[in-house]
């Protein structure tokens, strides 16, 4: 028996094991799993870009718990400087997938964030779990939440300066919403620049921005550092809010189906792991801590993945809409009306001109079929509608109905 078809036959088992039992598995996944030889791996050694953050987690212990060799792939994770290297290495085939952020997929798809080629969002790696961080010196002139904000911005006129990591990226959206929800203007009352997540503390502690919005740890590494307080998480501004994704190119997905359902179940099963008790919890804090992955204390990362939370203010509170990344099956699933939402943002803010064919770009980028076929071969729930209703911060209710309506019905836009 030749190596090619041990592996093939090994595969099958595992994937045979995964569906016994399994209501409804689609026709299309059921030829995956019998067909010799066809559901081997294409590519058989992977590059996963990530970005030191703490939601990178489910891509780095796919890798480190042999979760990938499970499904026949070898995941090498790859920590990148910036989120526009990620994009320019996605788009070039350096990479093969990355943790990345929701809105670079839709901006490179649609050509607003650089190079255009068309992109695949396979899943929604975590919920919740970044925050808005003003800085020490604001704090202490009273400005510690937006309404705060807005009246110290009012009283003491100068320019002030708030980063995001990536121009059409989750962070920089949470940011315009968040100011804007508090009446100020990002775009003519403040000035908005980019900085990479790891480079977020050190910039704030030299003065060079007045508040950030960026991923864990590194909003609770300022308040430990003294230098920045919580004002809001963005769970406050969305609740259950979509944030990474596992992305990678169209191109890559059509020429290698089998090596993307194996390492969707990878990170599937990393992503049921790490939700599936406090220890795991705290054993991937003290993995995605190490210098080859984020590089700071655990201490950084383990408290704000339990909930436990603290604002720099002598404030603590335990929130249950803490960093999810599975929270059985609801996460991952790569909701239809999520990735419509940021291309409403992207228009709100003059990243696209017109209204795109909002339905007709999500439907094109997440990749949802293939979603449920291998969630349905892993018994995971997959929810029975594309679309979901939530309810923002200031009150607007976002269900995917008509979003272009939604767009041009906020006071403060571009």
């Amino acid at each position: 028996m030749t190596d090619l078809l041990k592996t093939s036959l090994n595969r099958r088992t595992v994937l045979q094991a995964a569906t016994v039992g399994a209501v409804g598995v689609s026709p299309a996944l059921r030829a995956l799993v019998h067909a010799q030889g066809s559901d081997a791996p294409e590519k058989k050694e992977v590059k996963i870009g990530f970005i030191p953050l703490t939601d990178c987690a489910s891509v780095v212990m796919a890798s480190v718990l042999g979760f990938d060799k499970k499904y026949g792939v070898t995941i090498i994770p790859t920590k990148e400087a910036s989120w526009a290297g990620v994009r320019d290495k996605l788009v070039n085939g350096e990479l093969d997938f990355a943790h990345v952020l929701y809105g670079l997929v839709y901006g490179v798809h649609l050509g607003t964030a650089g190079p255009k080629k068309d992109m695949a969002v396979l899943m929604s790696l975590n919920n919740n779990g970044q925050a808005i961080t003003l800085s020490k010196a604001l704090a202490d002139k009273g400005a510690v939440d937006g309404p705060s904000l807005a009246a110290l911005m009012a009283k003491e006129k100068r320019e002030y300066t708030f980063a995001g990591t990536f121009p059409t990226g989750t962070h920089a959206m949470w940011m315009h919403y968040w100011l804007a929800a508090a009446g100020i203007n990002p775009l003519s009352g403040a000035k908005l620049i980019t900085v990479p997540p790891p480079q977020m503390v050190a910039n704030m502690r030299v003065g060079n921005m007045d508040g950030f919005c960026v991923g864990e740890p590194w909003n609770h590494r300022a308040i430990m550092d003294g230098i920045g307080v919580t004002a809001n998480t963005t769970q406050d501004i969305w609740k259950d809010h979509p944030e990474k994704v596992l992305g990678t190119s169209a191109e890559f997905v059509k020429k290698n189906p089998n090596t993307t359902r194996a390492v969707m179940m990878a990170v599937l099963e990393a992503s049921r792991w790490i939700d599936a008790s406090l220890s795991n919890k705290m054993k991937m804090a003290e993995t995605v801590a190490q210098k080859s992955y984020i590089n700071t204390s655990v201490d950084a990362i383990n408290q704000r993945i339990l909930g436990r939370y603290q604002n720099g203010m002598g404030k603590t509170w335990d929130d249950p809409n803490h960093m999810k990344f599975f929270n059985d099956g609801a996460v991952n699933f790569p909701y239809l009306s999520d990735g419509m939402w940021f291309l409403t943002q992207h228009k709100r803010w003059g990243l696209l001109k017109s209204h795109p064919d909002y339905l007709a770009v999500a439907k094109e980028v997440n990749q949802v079929e293939l979603y449920k076929s291998v969630a349905s071969a892993m018994k995971i729930n997959v929810p029975k509608d594309v679309m979901r209703t939530s309810k923002l911060m200031d009150g607007v209710v976002w269900d995917g109905k008509d979003p272009a309506k939604y767009a041009d019905g906020f006071k403060i836009k571009a």
